[in-house]
């Protein structure tokens, strides 16, 4: 999966450059002129406004996320809400990260609709900046998340005997401090105009065109939030994760877990791979972006710095795969459910299957002139 990604992006980079090439003698740049009316655009946006990959394949995209991950991380609540009877720090901060994606995914029709239409947005200002406010708010709740996952796992890993890991009190207001910052540093957001109109194509852009003159407010704000919504996370992230690594290879001396080690390690770097794949790129493309916007430079990635955006919402539907080979306990809760098992069902099952496996490893079988009997030890 991450390998697939990683060429998507690569391809997109392609297209993209291809996009901003055209027209290389002409003026560059994001916002354009401020008129009364709106914002004429330089002839780079035009050309990427009028093409196939913001009308076409962008709402595609958007369509695989909303299909894959609105029932999938529905499943994911369900499964950690009313199945899952023991709560574990894990799974406190895997629901909270479900809640987030599936906040965003319900309103992807929107940005769907938006993108088919000719990036034109008929929905009003504020379901616009309702609609900002959630996908960044769910880019940084994922990071902040995956790096609540990935410390948690390092206690368990590293240090076995901690108390810590086993905190559900401390997992649950960890979470809830995580949804109120993510809330306050999201306010901004509703601060300045998010639909502005651009007068050479008579549409109505959300988030894609920003007004000159609110242009440094924007700037600062990613800038900050790119150093404390991404690049604090991902530092946790990678230090939290080479550490797990370091200690799985070091206690891969006994034959009997070096399987389970090897599935942990191959876990720990899938999760580490999505985490870099899924929020590098466009988090290093918004604070390249508003900082030539900052500086006042014409620049030519607009093309690419929107892709980016667009394809960080696929972790929107990764996420739940993640769930589903990080937890035993939730790949067992999900065949149960879509089974049309309940809890108690799967429990007496448990029970039979694990009262089989005794008495079939305390037992001895002997035959006696045709007969066989049965000894217990």
């Amino acid at each position: 999966m991450a390998l697939r990604l990683i060429w998507i992006y690569a391809v997109l980079l392609l297209v993209s450059v291809n996009v901003s090439s055209q027209n290389s003698n002409l003026d560059r740049g994001f916002t354009g002129v401020e008129t009364k009316e709106g914002v004429a655009v330089t002839d780079t946006a035009l050309d990427v406004l009028n093409s196939k990959l913001t009308q076409i394949f962008f709402p595609v995209v958007y369509i695989i996320v909303f299909i894959v991950g609105l029932p999938a991380n529905a499943m994911a609540i369900w499964v950690f809400l009313f199945r899952t009877k023991k709560k574990h720090p894990s799974s406190i901060f895997m629901a909270n990260l479900a809640l987030a994606d599936l906040l965003f995914v319900i309103l992807i029709p929107l940005k769907i609709a938006y993108h088919f239409n000719g990036n034109h947005w008929i929905f009003g200002e504020a379901m616009c900046k309702v609609l900002v406010g959630f996908f960044y708010g769910n880019m940084y709740c994922s990071t902040a998340f995956i790096m609540c996952i990935s410390v948690q796992r390092y206690w368990a890993i590293v240090h076995p005997l901690s108390q810590q890991k086993r905190n559900n009190k401390l997992a649950a207001g960890v979470s809830v401090c995580v949804w109120l910052v993510v809330w306050v540093i999201t306010v901004p957001l509703y601060l300045y105009d998010q639909t502005v109109k651009v007068t050479n194509l008579d549409i109505v852009t959300c988030h894609d065109v920003t007004r000159p003159s609110q242009s440094r407010y924007p700037s600062i704000y990613f800038l900050i939030m790119g150093v404390v919504g991404f690049v604090v996370p991902c530092i946790v992230c990678i230090v939290a994760n080479v550490q797990m690594l370091r200690s799985l290879k070091s206690s891969m001396t006994d034959d009997n877990i070096i399987q389970k080690r090897r599935k942990a390690v191959i876990l720990i770097v899938t999760v580490l791979v999505m985490f870099l794949v899924c929020f590098t790129p466009s988090n290093i493309m918004v604070m390249v972006h508003y900082s030539l916007l900052f500086a006042g430079v014409q620049e030519s990635g607009y093309g690419f710095y929107i892709t980016t955006l667009c394809l960080a919402s696929l972790n929107s539907c990764v996420d739940p795969f993640v769930y589903y080979f990080i937890s035993d306990e939730f790949r067992e809760h999900v065949r149960n459910t879509f089974r049309c098992r309940s809890e108690r069902t799967a429990q007496r099952m448990r029970v039979s299957f694990s009262a089989l496996k005794y008495s079939k490893k305390n037992s001895t079988y002997t035959s006696d002139s045709g007969n066989t009997q049965s000894t217990s030890y």
